[in-house]
């Protein structure tokens, strides 16, 4: 790739594919965002913010104590030790992150099992720190639920889950931007890791400021997301791995001959990154 002048071309029959079901499964969140539909992933979303606070909390060298979820979508990591200026905004930035890691490793069957993979081991691994009866029940069932589509990934019918990962992607970083939206910048909660971090860093950067940053940085996460899945995907990078496709491209995505709904589009039988 580094003998292409022209970066990466947009957008061949997978590329179409990734975009429509983006904006498809993005619908679907904006509508069943309120509703009682679309709780039990608020939860998973609720848990992978208390991981990503445990996360960084093993990465600075504390100890996690416990690992809690509540019915009304609140949570809460117990823990020691450990560096506070990262663990706090661990929650919402991480759930922003791992959606964004989603969305990329949604395109191709090995890599999208890869991402079902880690998450089930997430899930279960969460069950070791003191779980409170919902984060029981939750991550069991999730855990249940992803290594069903697996199995049916491999045995029965692909590709499916493909779909369900880019799913779950969209939906946590559809979440973190809104929760991050509505629960900081909204509205100033004392109990807030925005206000933790405010307090931590000695009252220097008000919580709503802290909030702006952190949907900022949230944002970016997704567009970052779309833009390697694009990519990724392209005809260019069919034969490379992808740290020579990213690399060389130099992110260069060309966007010049992008057509929405070309005339001789028709859906792919195998929607990948055609790395496996």
């Amino acid at each position: 790739m580094g003998d292409n002048q022209d970066g990466i071309s947009c957008c061949n029959d997978p590329q179409h594919a990734f975009l429509y079901l983006f904006v498809i499964y993005l619908a679907i969140v904006l509508v069943t965002w309120d509703t009682i539909i679309s709780k039990p992933m608020r939860l998973l979303a609720t848990s992978i913010h208390e991981m990503s606070h445990a996360l960084a909390c093993w990465i600075s060298c504390g100890e996690v104590r416990a690992i809690e979820v509540y019915n009304n979508e609140g949570g809460v990591t117990k823990y020691v030790g450990g560096c506070r200026c990262l663990i706090v905004p661990a929650g919402y930035l991480g759930e922003a992150f791992w959606g964004m890691v989603f969305v990329v490793l949604s395109g191709g069957r090995k890599t999208s099992t890869a991402a079902a993979g880690g998450l089930i081991f997430a899930l279960l691994f969460c069950l070791c720190y003191a779980p409170n009866r919902v984060l029981v029940i939750l991550n069991t069932c999730y855990a249940t639920i992803t290594l069903a589509f697996i199995f049916v990934e491999w045995f029965l019918f692909t590709p499916i889950l493909a779909y369900v990962v880019l799913l779950y992607g969209v939906f946590l970083g559809t979440y973190a931007i809104f929760d991050i939206f509505g629960h900081l910048i909204v509205r100033s909660n004392p109990q807030s890791d925005a206000y933790a971090l405010y307090e931590e860093s000695g009252r220097c950067f008000p919580p709503r400021c802290v909030g702006v940053y952190w949907l900022v940085l949230a944002i970016l996460f997704q567009l970052v997301g779309i833009w390697l899945t694009l990519i990724l995907m392209s005809d260019e990078c069919e034969d490379l791995g992808w740290f020579e496709c990213v690399f060389d491209s130099r992110f260069e995505l060309d966007m010049n001959e992008f057509e929405w709904w070309p005339d001789d589009w028709d859906w792919p039988d195998d929607w990948s990154f055609n790395k496996d």
